[in-house]
């Protein structure tokens, strides 16, 4: 960005508090990392905390879904409430930023001069988009290195953020930008396991900011005991989903989630978690990772977020339409249908069944290499196995339960 010609400043968010199983503040060493790049650079830094907005928007929906018995994604929940949103409007109105810059291996349809002379204009929070708002959407696309591409951790943030955002790194590869940092001497970073940066750019302006990754803020732990710091122990059973057997006993059914390898006293075999019965505090277990109960081909999501259009022209036309789809990164997309619902959730029905789709992952959809949004998975259709056995009810959330989620806009 210094060699195009853009005035960058580099800012840290501190968006978690806690000490680290060692004792020692893993932000603060996040912190100085970030401080020497800046100084390497030559560029300007600033810090700002996100604390209480973290913990308010991002972990307590964390937990809240964990109680719920789903898998909640906080990185795709940071990026839209503190990332692309708190921190966007520090850069442009506390930093007189024009754009801000992130790590991120993602590319969008404007060419970074085009990013320059997108006003940025505070709109009102609405539920819906004005569909006659006369608007020249931005696409959020795949970055050059598939396999590192990271537009599916973007794909909630809004089409405003997107317009004022740059992707230095969406044309090229990670090992490329290693090759960049050690020509610079930046070798303490090419040192940690990943570091996402943020910049502002300020009329030819920019800012930048720094993170450490791990559980989004939070760092890498032992999620376990992290868990059960905030939420009560739930004992309950570990059951065979083929003869109800119980298998063993757990500390609680937010510790596992679909597709788990399930450790159980006095077994050598690997069991793996298929289903969980918040009611009953049962989780199934199956024996073997590719069981037929850990397979299914429909889901349906809450109200989807769509990037470019909301949502798609197609798709409202024919209230039906095909694209691919992934609810963990890095997964290979994998051929759907979406079918509209009135209250702008989607059923996603799969071409063959994917393995350990999860409640509380976002489902997330592209055409092409587009990504157009995401929507919270919140009802599976029967597995593989449950349609062997001949039972053709539904699983998941109850109805009552459903209603008690916000919908993800």
């Amino acid at each position: 960005l210094r060699f195009t010609g853009y005035q960058v400043t580099g800012v840290f968010m501190k968006n978690w508090d806690p000490l680290d199983e060692q004792g020692a503040c893993s932000i603060d060493r996040d912190c100085e990392d970030a401080y020497r790049v800046c100084q390497k650079l030559d560029i300007p830094f600033h810090q700002v905390s996100y604390v209480k907005e973290y913990w308010n928007e991002v972990f307590s929906d964390l937990l809240k879904e964990y109680e719920l018995g789903r898998t909640p994604n906080p990185d795709i929940v940071c990026n839209k409430h503190i990332k692309f949103n708190y921190f966007l409007h520090y850069a442009m109105d506390n930093l007189g930023a024009d754009a801000i810059a992130t790590g991120h291996y993602a590319r969008t349809s404007l060419e970074d001069e085009e990013v320059f002379q997108q006003k940025h204009i505070k709109r009102p929070q609405r539920l819906f988009r004005n569909r006659f708002e006369v608007r020249n959407t931005v696409k959020l696309l795949q970055g050059a290195d598939l396999f590192k591409d990271q537009t599916f951790f973007l794909s909630q943030i809004s089409q405003d953020a997107l317009r004022k955002t740059i992707f230095p790194l969406g044309d090229l590869t990670k090992s490329f930008v290693k090759k960049i940092a050690a020509e610079h001497g930046l070798h303490h970073v090419l040192k940690k396991k990943e570091a996402c940066i943020f910049l502002c750019f300020y009329g030819f302006n920019t800012t930048f900011s720094f993170q450490s990754m791990g559980v989004c803020f939070i760092g890498e732990r032992n999620f376990e005991n992290f868990l059960l710091e905030y939420l009560e122990p739930q004992p309950g059973n570990f059951v065979s989903i083929e003869d109800k057997k119980v298998m063993g006993t757990h500390k609680g059914w937010f510790l596992y989630t679909i597709g788990q390898r399930a450790r159980l006293a006095g077994l050598k075999d690997a069991w793996f978690v298929v289903d969980k019965d918040v009611s009953t505090g049962d989780v199934f277990v199956a024996p073997s990772t590719d069981h037929p109960a850990l397979y299914r081909d429909l889901l349906r999501t809450n109200r989807v977020h769509w990037i470019a259009e909301e949502p798609p022209a197609e798709l409202v036309r024919d209230k039906m339409m095909e694209c691919h789809f992934r609810f963990r990164h890095q997964m290979a997309l994998v051929p759907c249908v979406l079918t509209l619902n009135q209250d702008g959730s989607v059923w996603v029905t799969l071409v063959k069944p994917a393995r350990a789709i999860t409640p509380g992952q976002f489902a997330v959809f592209y055409k092409g290499d587009e990504c157009l949004g995401s929507g919270k998975i919140l009802r599976m259709g029967p597995s593989v196995y449950t349609m062997q056995q001949g039972k053709n009810r539904e699983e998941g959330p109850k109805k009552e339960e459903i209603d008690q989620i916000e919908p993800v806009t």
